[in-house]
C-alpha cells in the first residue's frame, strides 16, 4: 500500500534560504515508534511513523522536506517531486555530504537525523576501452532503482588510464546494449567476460556538478576529518515489505558488513552495504555453514554465490562474532 501523498506545491516543500554546504546536517523526526517487522502487510498510513528528512540536489538548491516513503524508489519519486525534476534523472544519493563520496552512498539504512544529498545526471559521454588485462579494476554498485554506477576505480587499472571515466558514472550501455534495469552484479559479469586484447565501448552519465565541486578524479576514498552525523536509529528500507525503525546495528554487525563487504568486491567486483548486511543477518543465528548455505540461498538465491564465497562469508561473520578483526 503506497504512502498518502500530500496536497501541496512544491513550494511548501522547500525551505527557501539553506544553501547546499558540505558540513550541514539535517534532521529527521518520528512520532510512532510502533512499526510492523519485516514481512508483515504495511500498517494504515495514519498509523505509520512520521518520517521527516532534509534534502538537497547535491550541485546546490534550496533545502526541500520529504516524508512517507518506504524503499529507495519512493525516496527517489519524492526528492524528484519537491524539486520539480523526474526521478530518473536522479543517480544516487549521499548522506551528510554534497561530494561524490562513496563511503556515503545512501543505502538499505538512513539515520534519523542524516541530511540526504541527491546526486542527478549530467554529461553523457561515450568511451572506447580497450581490455588490455583480464581485470578492468571497477567495482560496481547500483542505486537500488535500476541504475549501476562506478564506486571504485584500482590505482593503474585499465580503467584508471582512460581518465575521462570516474567514480560516480552510472554505466548506460556497454557496447551499445542498453543496461538500465540490469543488477549491479550482473553487469560486473558482464565487463569481467568482455574478451580480453579488444576494444569496447562504454556509454556513461557522470553526476551533475557545480562549480566548486570540479577536482581531480577520486578513487573513492573516505575524505579525512569528515564526519558523518547519525541519529541514534536508523529508518531501514527493504525491497519487500514496510520500512521499520530500528536501532543503530551492533558492533559486531557492523564489522561483520564492512568485511563481507570486502568480499563481495574481492569475488564478484561489487560493493552493496544492504546486501553484505543482509547476508550478516541471515547468518548471524545459524549453526553451521551448509545451514547458513541453505537460508541464504532461500533468501539470495538469485546471486548463485559460489561456493567458496559463501564459505569465506560464513567465516566472516564467526571471526566478528569473535572479535578477531
Amino acid at each position: 500500500m503506497p504512502w498518502r501523498k500530500k496536497n501541496k506545491s512544491t513550494k511548501e516543500h522547500l525551505v527557501d534560504n539553506e544553501e547546499v554546504s558540505g558540513g550541514h546536517t539535517g534532521t529527521g523526526t518520528w512520532s510512532n515508534p510502533s512499526v510492523n517487522g519485516a514481512g508483515l502487510p504495511p500498517p494504515p498510513a495514519n498509523l505509520r511513523p512520521k518520517l521527516v528528512f532534509h534534502t538537497q540536489l547535491a550541485h546546490g538548491s534550496p533545502t526541500g522536506r520529504i516524508e512517507g516513503f518506504t524503499n529507495v524508489k519512493e525516496l527517489y519519486a519524492k526528492i524528484a517531486e519537491v524539486f520539480n525534476i523526474t526521478a530518473p534523472e536522479i543517480l544516487f544519493c549521499t548522506l551528510n555530504t554534497h561530494k561524490i563520496d562513496m563511503d556515503k552512498l545512501l543505502g538499505g539504512q538512513i539515520g534519523l537525523e542524516d541530511f540526504i544529498f541527491a546526486h542527478i545526471k549530467g554529461i553523457r559521454k561515450e568511451v572506447e576501452v580497450y581490455k588490455s588485462e583480464d581485470a578492468l579494476g571497477l567495482t560496481i554498485t547500483d542505486n537500488g532503482a535500476g541504475y549501476a554506477f562506478i564506486k571504485r576505480i584500482k590505482e593503474g587499472s585499465v580503467v584508471d588510464r582512460v581518465k575521462v571515466i570516474s567514480v560516480g558514472d552510472h554505466v548506460e550501455c556497454i557496447n551499445g546494449c542498453n543496461i538500465i534495469g540490469t543488477r549491479h552484479y550482473e553487469v560486473a559479469r558482464m565487463l569481467k567476460e568482455l574478451p580480453k586484447q579488444k576494444h569496447f565501448t562504454l556509454k556513461l552519465v557522470e553526476p551533475m556538478k557545480a562549480f566548486e565541486m570540479l577536482e581531480p578524479r577520486s578513487k573513492g576514498q573516505r575524505p579525512a576529518g569528515d564526519k558523518v552525523g547519525t541519529g541514534r536509529g536508523t529508518l531501514r528500507l527493504r525491497s519487500k515489505g514496510p520500512a521499520t525503525v530500528e536501532e543503530l546495528p551492533t558492533e559486531f554487525e557492523d564489522r561483520a558488513a564492512k568485511k563481507v563487504d570486502d568480499l563481495l568486491e574481492s569475488y564478484m567486483g561489487i560493493r552493496d552495504t544492504e546486501l553484505a548486511a543482509t547476508m550478516v543477518e541471515v547468518g548471524r543465528d545459524r549453526k553451521n555453514p551448509d545451514e547458513f548455505a541453505m537460508a541464504l540461498d532461500e533468501t539470495l538465491g538469485d546471486f548463485a554465490f559460489p561456493d567458496e564465497f559463501v564459505f569465506d562469508v560464513w567465516g566472516a561473520i564467526g571471526d566478528a562474532k569473535q572479535g578477531r578483526f
